[in-house]
């Protein structure tokens, strides 16, 4: 764990967010400036900063946690498509620097100029109903 990295505060509980689901090792909260509604990152609890950086046993496991609760985010809210999506390094656009998969649901009509939708604004209300939502389909 960093000390002055966000999602180690996150998973030490010392960081409010919205859980969605967590286990031992790693851990699904909504993101907070969502693109669409659902928006939902997966972390190992355990600090890296690349995804390189991981025991290939892990990457594995990140992503057959991301694929379950991809598969959680569909049942609840039936979106046309779904980007999952992962950086590495400032220039590939990762701006927090703790490996973490981004899921996001996308709806027709979603982007109005270019290909990614704006990020929004949802209360903290929201953010902790839809994860509630998805929670209970895990």
């Amino acid at each position: 764990m960093k000390s002055d990295c966000i999602f180690c505060g996150i998973v030490k509980g010392k960081v409010p967010a919205e859980m969605v689901w967590q286990n031992h090792d790693y851990a699904c909260f909504m993101d907070k400036y969502p693109m669409n509604q659902g928006h939902v990152l997966v972390v190992p609890k355990k600090h890296y900063k690349f995804l390189f950086d991981m025991p290939l046993p892990a990457v594995g496991k990140l992503f057959e946690h991301t694929a379950k609760i991809a598969n959680a985010i569909c049942k609840v809210l039936k979106p046309d498509g779904v980007n999952i999506g992962q950086s590495n390094g400032e220039i590939a656009s990762q701006s927090v620097f703790h490996v973490h998969v981004h899921i996001i649901p996308r709806f027709n009509g979603d982007a109005k100029e270019g290909f990614w939708p704006q990020r929004k604004n949802f209360t903290l209300k929201q953010l902790n109903d839809l994860a509630g939502q998805i929670a209970e389909t895990i």
